[in-house]
């Protein structure tokens, strides 16, 4: 399979979390009926970004995997015939929760699961004091349209995850996100920040000859605390090809359904004339592994 027919689906949310999973339901089938074999996610679609503020309430959005979120979204995926990408808050035990990525395969089953693997702690994104390192690896999903390299969000500003998804064989690279603007911040300085985040996911596909997928929520939402004047999401869901070319890209702040055809085969072509891979040179690379090269 070289085209795969894709997906992404830009929302707002909520703070009832089972009208936004109906909501989002819905907004599935009209890709699926659209002819999607790929449907792709925002981060933490469920619910509100409730990482803003440090609330130990917060933890009851938690659910295990399998639960009541997987029931629903690999029914869906089931019903669909639809490989589907979900970003959910997962509660392993007590006390022990993970920002956890499921991907459904289009029988319903769970191709497999990514435990967010960089944890980001910054005003109004304060996630440590949520989730729990991701300890599955690098490991991409392999579904029946492909091997899936599914990362989350803070993720994305790291060119050795992306790069290490590539060498395990992954054929697509997927960034469920939550991302935006503080309001306080100077429109410059929001523009640097938006383009900056295009701008370094762009560059993984160029680095790895692959398609990168990167889906936003969008919409305010307010800070509970009022310390902060809340989040501004910014949108701009994007797909890019393996030369980083634009492939489909949404807008700031509408909800929106992105349909694309997106041509695997091209990793090949691509990386035929930009062999980065062939001319690696892996045996010069071990002070990547240190955390500062003193």
């Amino acid at each position: 399979m070289s085209i795969v027919k894709t997906a992404i689906i830009q929302i707002k949310v909520s703070a009832d979390k089972l009208a936004n999973r109906q909501k989002i339901g819905e907004k599935i089938k009209e890709a699926a009926s659209s002819g999607a074999q790929l449907v792709v996610l925002p981060e933490l679609h469920d619910s509100l970004y409730f990482c803003q503020t440090e609330d130990v309430n917060n933890f009851d959005l938690a659910e295990p995997i399998p639960g009541p979120a997987t029931d629903f979204y690999g029914q869906l995926a089931e019903e669909l015939h639809v490989v589907l990408v979900t970003s959910l808050f997962e509660k392993r035990a007590p006390g022990l929760y993970h920002n956890t990525a499921v991907v459904f395969d289009t029988d319903g089953s769970m191709a497999g699961k990514y435990r967010k693997m960089h944890i980001p702690d910054d005003p109004a994104y304060y996630e440590k004091f949520y989730f729990t390192p991701g300890d599955m690896g690098f490991e991409p999903i392999q579904t029946s349209i492909g091997k899936l390299g599914v990362l989350v969000c803070w993720d994305q500003w790291y060119p050795e995850a992306a790069r290490l998804m590539a060498l395990r064989g992954a054929e697509l690279l997927i960034y469920p996100t939550a991302i935006g603007y503080e309001s306080t911040d100077p429109d410059d300085e929001k523009n640097r920040q938006r383009e900056a985040w295009i701008t370094i996911q762009r560059g993984h596909a160029i680095a790895n000859g692959l398609p990168v997928i990167a889906v936003n929520r969008t919409g305010y939402e307010a800070d509970p605390s009022k310390v902060t004047n809340g989040i501004e999401f910014w949108g701009n869901s994007f797909v890019a090809g393996p030369q980083g070319e634009f492939v489909t890209q949404a807008s700031n702040s509408e909800e929106e359904i992105k349909l694309i055809d997106i041509d695997k085969q091209r990793t090949e072509d691509v990386r035929r004339i930009w062999p980065y891979f062939r001319d690696r040179r892996i045996e010069a690379y071990s002070a990547i592994v240190k955390r500062y090269d003193d």
